[in-house]
C-alpha cells in the first residue's frame, strides 16, 4: 500500500467546562464532545527519500513544521525509526480557527494513516497516547465519535452516539486565540455546566436533555471581547434552532435542529450575511480499523 484517503472529521462541544488551572500551566478540564461530517479529506503517500511534505492550497495551512499533520508525521517517523518519508496533501473543508479542531483532526488522521501505510500495527489507544504529545484534542480525533474528555483533553471515556438531528455550523469572519480566551477566564464568574447531566442525556438518548444541557464556559470570555459572536448566537435562536452553542473558543457557533424545513430555514437566514454556513448531520460514532 503505498497512497491512502483518509477522513479528518470536525468536533463540536456539546458540553466545555474548565475546572482550575493546573500547576504544568494548563487547564483542568471537562468536556463532552462528538463528531460531525464536515471533514476534511487527507491524501497519504509514502516517499522512498527520507522527507515530510505538506501540501495544500489553503493559504492560512502551513506548510512546514508548524502544521499539526506534519508534527504527526514526524512523531511517528522519530518514535519507530522509520526511513522512508510521507507527502500529506490537505484538502481543508473545516474552517481554519475555529474552534473545530480542524488541525487537531488531520493530526490524528495522519496518526491513523501513516500507522497503515508505515505497517506499525498500533491501536487506537497507542495512536491516542501518542497525539496528546502533538494537541489537547488530538486524542479524541484519533477515535472520533462521542466523548468525555478530561485532563488537558486526552483522558477519553467513549459515549454513546447522541440522537441524530442537524448541525447547523456558522463562523464570522474574525479570529479567535484560544490562548487568549484561557488567560482572560475568571473562573470565580462563570456558571460552570452539568457535565453528568450531558453525560446522562446521551446514554438515555434524550435529544431535549441534550439541548437543554449544551453549555461552554469560554463563551463568557469570547462574548465580551467578539460581540459579533454573541449576536450571532441570537440570530441563531431567533432562526429557529433547537439548542445553540459556541464551539470551543470560537468563533464559530453551531445549532442543533430536528426537523428539515427548520433546518433549512435557519441556514438560509444565516447565508445573507454570514460567508461560512455548513448544514451537515452528526457522526457520533468511534473509528474503527479496518
Amino acid at each position: 500500500m503505498l497512497k491512502l484517503l483518509v477522513k479528518a472529521p470536525a468536533k463540536i462541544n456539546l458540553s466545555l467546562d474548565v475546572l482550575y488551572k493546573r500547576t504544568d500551566g494548563y487547564h483542568e478540564l471537562e468536556m463532552v464532545m462528538t463528531t460531525v461530517d464536515l471533514a476534511d479529506r487527507l491524501e497519504l503517500e509514502l516517499l522512498n527519500d527520507d522527507r515530510i511534505v505538506i501540501h495544500s492550497q489553503t493559504r492560512f495551512v502551513p506548510d512546514d513544521d508548524r502544521n499539526l499533520a506534519y508534527k504527526a508525521a514526524k512523531l511517528l517517523k522519530d518514535r519507530f525509526n522509520i526511513k522512508s518519508g510521507a507527502s500529506i496533501t490537505i484538502e481543508k473543508n473545516i474552517p481554519v480557527a475555529a474552534g473545530l479542531a480542524g488541525g487537531s483532526s488531520d493530526a490524528a488522521a495522519v496518526l491513523r494513516g501513516m500507522n497503515k501505510l508505515w505497517d506499525l500495527r498500533l491501536t487506537l489507544d497507542e495512536l491516542a497516547e501518542l497525539g496528546a504529545e502533538i494537541g489537547s484534542d488530538v486524542s479524541f480525533c484519533v477515535y472520533g465519535g462521542t466523548a468525555l474528555a478530561k485532563g488537558r483533553g486526552e483522558i477519553i471515556t467513549p459515549l454513546p452516539p447522541p440522537p441524530n438531528c442537524w448541525v447547523v455550523l456558522a463562523k464570522p469572519a474574525i479570529g479567535v486565540s484560544t490562548a487568549e480566551v484561557y488567560e482572560h477566564l475568571n473562573l470565580n464568574e462563570v456558571i460552570h455546566p452539568n457535565t453528568k447531566a450531558m453525560v446522562d442525556a446521551i446514554y438515555q438518548g434524550d435529544y431535549r436533555g441534550i439541548c437543554a444541557n449544551l453549555s461552554n464556559v469560554l463563551e463568557s470570555v469570547t462574548f465580551k471581547y467578539f460581540p459579533k459572536v454573541k449576536h450571532l448566537k441570537d440570530d441563531m435562536k431567533r432562526f429557529g434552532a433547537d439548542a445553540v452553542l459556541m464551539s470551543g473558543s470560537g468563533p464559530t457557533v453551531f445549532a442543533l435542529v430536528q426537523h428539515d424545513s427548520r433546518m433549512q430555514r435557519l441556514y438560509n437566514g444565516l447565508r445573507g450575511y454570514c460567508h461560512q454556513v455548513y448544514a451537515v448531520r452528526l457522526l457520533g460514532k468511534r473509528n474503527e480499523f479496518s
